[in-house]
């Protein structure tokens, strides 16, 4: 119920003369913020606006994961992206080294409506494994980003809210809380900061289904690409519940490279090198 809506000759009215009291409190606290749906919707879809319109990228990717000792490891891998018209991206990561992993690809079509498809092709055994959706809050390759981190950004999977504006560092942000619709989802929430000036996400705070806070991504070192398209150059995925962090830093992309529909066929993960 909408307490603003309450008629005067309510019995809670009539019973709690303090009330008026309470709600002016909250109207006038400066600490106090009613979640805006309208705003958030309005944020997010102007987020995705800027980002249309890119056609198709390759990367070279590094990725680091430590331990909660602070021991590292590094894997090199290549990533190819397909944006999709009408439906979400698609995406495809090679790893190159180290020996263990090297061949291991992962293929990637997300949706704007029901469940994402994703391919996990494994050389050692010589097989494609689908990822159930019941998998997908998982982790990818031992690192801290779950199957589901790994999709692109679509407005139809999320019901957004408008939560407050914050600077940080200098920089004017939009705070931007998040619900995914996905029921499998390994998150109840996340939280999204994002410049004001061009809608880049700074920081996501990920929320476990018990509304705890579980992991914090942040984006650093952007480049504008085409004039158009910004790109974090570093991404830095850390697990406040097990100590743990992964790295990404991403090198030498290209845009509009000419890649097509058929370069991101689940056929061709084993015949990928």
């Amino acid at each position: 119920m909408n307490f603003f809506s309450l008629s005067v000759a309510s019995p809670f009215t009539r019973k709690a003369p303090g009330f008026y009291l309470l709600l002016s409190v909250f109207i006038l606290s400066p600490s106090f913020v009613l979640a805006d749906a309208v705003k958030g919707l309005e944020i997010a879809k102007e987020r995705k606006a800027r980002d249309i319109g890119w056609q198709d990228s390759t990367a070279s990717m590094e990725m680091i994961l430590k331990n909660a000792s602070g021991d590292t490891a590094n894997r090199l891998m290549r990533m190819k992206s397909l944006e999709v018209a009408n439906d979400g991206d698609k995406g495809l990561t090679v790893f190159d080294e180290p020996r263990d992993v090297k061949g291991t690809a992962f293929l990637s079509h997300s949706h704007t409506q029901g469940a994402d498809d994703q391919w996990l092709y494994l050389p050692a055994l010589k097989r494609v494994k689908r990822i159930s959706s019941r998998n997908k809050s998982g982790p990818f390759m031992g690192s801290e980003f779950a199957y589901e981190d790994l999709t692109s950004f679509e407005l139809e999977k999320y019901d957004f809210n408008y939560v407050r504006d914050e600077a940080i560092d200098g920089v004017s942000l939009f705070v931007v809380e998040q619900k995914p619709h996905d029921k499998k989802s390994g998150y109840k929430r996340q939280v999204v900061w994002l410049d004001k000036d061009e809608y880049r996400p700074h920081k996501v705070e990920f929320y476990d289904r018990k509304n705890a806070l579980l992991k914090t991504l942040t984006f650093q070192n952007y480049e504008l690409y085409l004039d158009k398209y910004w790109r974090a150059h570093t991404l830095e995925m850390i697990n406040h519940q097990t100590g743990k962090s992964t790295t990404l830093k991403t090198m030498n992309i290209k845009f509009q490279t000419g890649l097509e529909e058929n370069d991101f066929n689940k056929n061709i993960l084993k015949r990928i090198k």
